[in-house]
């Protein structure tokens, strides 16, 4: 028999590391080659870690809701033939192996904890995130032992610790509320900007007997806190172009049955959209820029992001690698191909970064215009407003006559610190140049 140490993979560039958020095997349990044997999550995406080999599962090394860092030991396998990687003693909690990449840091802090645990005479377990950010708050171990954990056997998790701390914040800011009440001033050692951080207050939030308090997801909160970020960091302006799309509009009913028969997939209007705004790019390649202080840093690449709607309701932005250098029919194949991944929950950490322009669909919800916000370090998106049929005016060379024409909105929200007016608005028409002059005789 065989140890097979399962390490967790790299996700990507940036990604350093994942949160355990089920484990789909338990220990005597049987695991088939490239079978799931967990669920992690990151601050891009959720995944599945498959084993690369067969095996029994025979040790799981962090419980579920821990934070663990790319290259650490997450479990072991024993496996009936190939090299025994790592023989895992029974009285360790993590297996030695000297010749394993990275396992003298899972040693060492294993010892870290263990010492700990020694010193303030208990055998709670606290994750490497929660003792980080008890220190960084000035929380003792005495203090840390003290919190109600929701986790298993009573585990702390980072909600705990967060939710004591907010909790003593509180506390504190009444204390030194009542100080002010009674002696009419604060304490002159206390500086004037801590001052205004102790007394900002939360507003109130009324709740009667018939409301439901609903805690957001681990998405939610990504997703909420990414979008205050980007407000605070770029100065939004949004510019509005109608186009004229009629020729796309009949272009696709056209081709669309003969399409699908042939490749067994729909084309929808986004691979289009997202093709003018990649030729836009190449026009005006400013706008595919991300800004690091003062200097501006323009992107070689052309990586489109689309917002994709999950069964959840949050969104997910997935990207298309280099869009300009795909045709029509390859833009299609991607944008189903990654959509439909979305939806299930599949995509790899690495198909959610690198985007450098963002697009989003708003028509899909019957929407005719939008603000987006930007998707930072991104400098500008796009939002695409619904299709209507509308009266409109058209020019002919016997002049000018009324028809009823397929019209849509785009809106380009765009970070007025590095794109000028002139510059998004020019941008935006130039991808409405492109849609309205659609070849209604194009192959595909």
């Amino acid at each position: 028999m065989a140890q097979y140490q399962l390490m967790l993979p790299k996700m990507g560039e940036s990604v350093a590391e994942a949160t355990i958020i089920k484990w789909l095997k338990q220990p005597g349990d049987f695991i088939s080659l490239d079978e799931s044997v967990l669920e992690i999550a990151t601050d891009k995406v959720d995944s599945d870690v498959p084993s690369p080999v067969a095996g029994k599962l025979v040790r799981l090394l962090f419980n579920e809701n821990e934070v663990v860092q790319v290259g650490d030991t997450i479990c072991v396998i024993e496996t009936e033939d190939g090299e025994n990687i790592a023989e895992v003693e029974s009285d360790l909690v993590l297996p030695v192996a000297d010749d394993i990449p990275g396992i003298e840091q899972i040693i060492e802090v294993d010892k870290q904890q263990q010492t700990e645990i020694k010193q303030s005479e208990t055998s709670r377990f606290y994750s490497p995130l929660v003792k980080s950010i008890a220190a960084e708050e000035g929380v003792d171990i005495n203090e840390l032992n003290s919190i109600k954990g929701s986790g298993g056997d009573n585990r702390v998790t980072k909600q705990d610790l967060l939710d004591y701390l907010n909790a003593r914040s509180s506390k504190s800011t009444s204390t030194l509320s009542k100080e002010r009440d009674s002696a009419g001033s604060l304490s002159s050692e206390i500086p004037a900007n801590k001052q205004e951080q102790l007394f900002t207050k939360t507003p109130a939030v009324s709740v009667s007997g018939t409301d439901e308090i609903v805690e957001m997801d681990r998405m939610g909160k990504l997703i909420a806190e990414h979008m205050v970020m980007s407000k605070q960091t770029s100065a939004h302006v949004t510019s509005f172009v109608e186009a004229d799309v009629t020729n796309m509009v009949k272009w696709r009913d056209k081709v669309k049955t003969s399409f699908e028969k042939r490749e067994g997939e729909k084309i929808t209007f986004t691979p289009i959209f997202i093709e003018a705004v990649a030729k836009a790019i190449k026009d005006m390649p400013m706008i595919n820029v991300s800004l690091n202080g003062t200097q501006i840093i323009k992107k070689r690449d052309i990586n489109i992001g689309m917002a994709a709607a999950l069964p959840s309701g949050n969104l997910i932005v997935p990207v298309i690698k280099n869009a300009d250098q795909l045709n029509l029919l390859g833009l299609t194949k991607s944008v189903n191909d990654l959509a439909n991944r979305a939806r299930q929950s599949k995509l790899r950490p690495e198909e959610t970064q690198g985007g450098t322009f963002t697009v989003t669909n708003v028509g899909t919800f019957g929407n005719v215009m939008g603000t987006p916000i930007i998707n930072q370090p991104q400098v500008a998106i796009l939002a695409i407003g619904a299709i209507k049929k509308k009266p409109a005016v058209i020019e002919t060379e016997f002049g000018d006559v009324i028809g009823i024409r397929h019209m849509m909105f785009l809106s380009l929200s765009y970070d007025h610190r590095v794109v000028n007016g002139a510059l998004g608005g020019s941008f935006v028409k130039k991808i409405s140049d492109y849609l309205e002059a659609w070849d209604i005789n194009r192959e595909i």
